[in-house]
């Protein structure tokens, strides 16, 4: 599986982290299948961005991306997503593209024009399949279009596989010409080192098909000689307040900005609310719906967690066994709907169906075992969805004493604002706090 990764000029913003969480977990869930999965996902350390992000710090391009490659895997662990099988970078596999770039023009398929060089479409019947875009309607839209070095092209289509550098720029030799790869060349190389001619699933956002992944496909299959990719999966875009995601509107987030505001389980919840391939919109109330249901889930398995090491010992009668086996039943059900091109909105309808499901069935004094079993079903499916509804008990009780402390200080210091803040906040979590004359208790609700 090939999942196109981001370009490493900035922090990651959460229309990146989109297709992160959902092809993760469309990995996760070929794993839980009993699949091995050989996941490779790759940094773009060498483009125009980089570069000017070099310029503008005056540092180097290798150092811009080395910094930023370092903060996206930050992202993606506090987002739980799986470290790739590889995560190849595009200035490693230089060697591999000006071998492809050769086998290209050995075959006919590219063509050389001073020291750029070019993939010619017209050499590849299929150009334009992915994308459901017809050659000849393209060209008749491109005719007038005049840029840097179009003159050159023997079509306006061709696509740059090899340019010679700039003044400034990081450089390679070449065959051709001192310069850097064409970025779609890079996909192709990768693919084909780390999983072969042809590969089983390509991944990527939508803005992709084209030109990108139609000219990736152009590339390895004239190169390799099989087809490129059997299956290609695309998630749709990402909204911020039913408009376009843009730093002039304002309306620009990182993860990392999210993440002051909020546990980002809740953004992986909130990205997973819908079919990866219908458009999301991301707004301040959905963030906290998200965060609502995250504390249903996460509530129902401390409860659960609760009962499974205090309940009764007593070995399961009939009718604990038959609930039991309904709740095994929710896997199945979790399963259609994942078996449904990847449908995680429907999947996280039966996680809440089995919330619903234990938090009437599974009460206080329940035998033990039920309420494990109970538990290990929830977490089959929230695991699945890279979800983390248990907190190490040790830490957690630890937090919520702390708060209780900060609590009683601010009640000390009569400054009560303070004081309700932090039941409030408590509450939210499920705790509830109980002044009594031995001091304050608390329980979970």
């Amino acid at each position: 599986m090939y999942v196109c990764g981001p370009t490493v000029y900035n922090l990651i913003h959460i229309g990146n982290a989109r297709p992160m969480i959902v092809f993760d977990t469309f990995r996760r869930y070929l794993m839980h299948r009993g699949y091995e999965v050989n996941y490779v996902s790759n940094f773009t350390d060498v483009d125009d961005k980089i570069i000017k992000a070099a310029i503008e710090e005056g540092t180097s391009s290798e150092e811009i991306a080395k910094r930023y490659i370092e903060e996206c895997k930050k992202d993606m662990a506090a987002m739980n997503v799986m470290p790739a099988t590889t995560h190849p970078l595009a200035t490693g596999e230089i060697d591999g593209m000006i071998e492809m770039i050769s086998e290209l023009i050995r075959e006919g398929h590219a063509y050389e024009k001073n020291g750029t060089v070019y993939f010619s479409t017209r050499s590849f019947r299929d150009y334009g399949e992915l994308s459901h875009k017809n050659l000849d309607d393209l060209r008749s839209g491109f005719r007038d279009l005049k840029v840097s070095g179009e003159d050159e092209k023997e079509d306006p289509l061709d696509f740059v596989l090899w340019k010679p550098k700039k003044e400034g720029e990081p450089f390679w030799e070449s065959p051709w010409s001192d310069g850097r790869p064409g970025w779609h060349i890079e996909c192709s190389v990768m693919a084909k080192r780390y999983l072969g001619d042809t590969i089983d699933i390509h991944a990527g956002g939508e803005d992709l098909i084209f030109p990108h992944h139609e000219n990736e496909i152009a590339q390895s299959t004239c190169a390799n000689g099989v087809p490129f990719a059997h299956y290609w999966m695309h998630n749709a875009f990402l909204n911020i307040n039913n408009k376009k995601m843009s730093k002039s509107l304002g309306n620009f987030f990182t993860v990392r900005d999210i993440s002051k505001q909020y546990d980002l389980m809740v953004l992986r919840l909130f990205m997973l609310s819908a079919h990866y391939r219908s458009p999301l919109n991301f707004s301040a109330d959905l963030m906290e719906s998200a965060k609502a249901s995250l504390l249903r889930i996460r509530n129902a398995a401390e409860s659960l967690r609760d009962i499974a090491e205090g309940g009764a010992d007593a070995p399961l009668d009939d009718a604990a066994q038959a609930l039991l086996q309904e709740a095994k039943a929710y896997i199945d059900r979790f399963d259609e709907r994942m078996d449904d091109d990847n449908n995680t909105a429907d999947a996280l309808s039966v996680v809440f169906d089995l919330v619903r499901f234990a938090n009437t069935g599974v009460t206080a004094g329940a035998p033990k075992a039920l309420a494990q079993g109970v538990l290990d079903v929830l977490l089959v499916m929230t695991d699945v969805l890279g979800l983390k509804v248990l907190q190490e008990k040790e830490n957690l009780d630890g937090k919520i004493e702390a708060l209780i402390e900060e609590r009683q200080a601010a009640r000390r210091a009569r400054d009560f604002a303070t004081a309700d803040r932090i039941r409030d906040e408590l509450k939210a979590q499920g705790i509830e706090l109980l002044d009594t004359r031995e001091g304050v208790k608390w329980k979970r609700i």
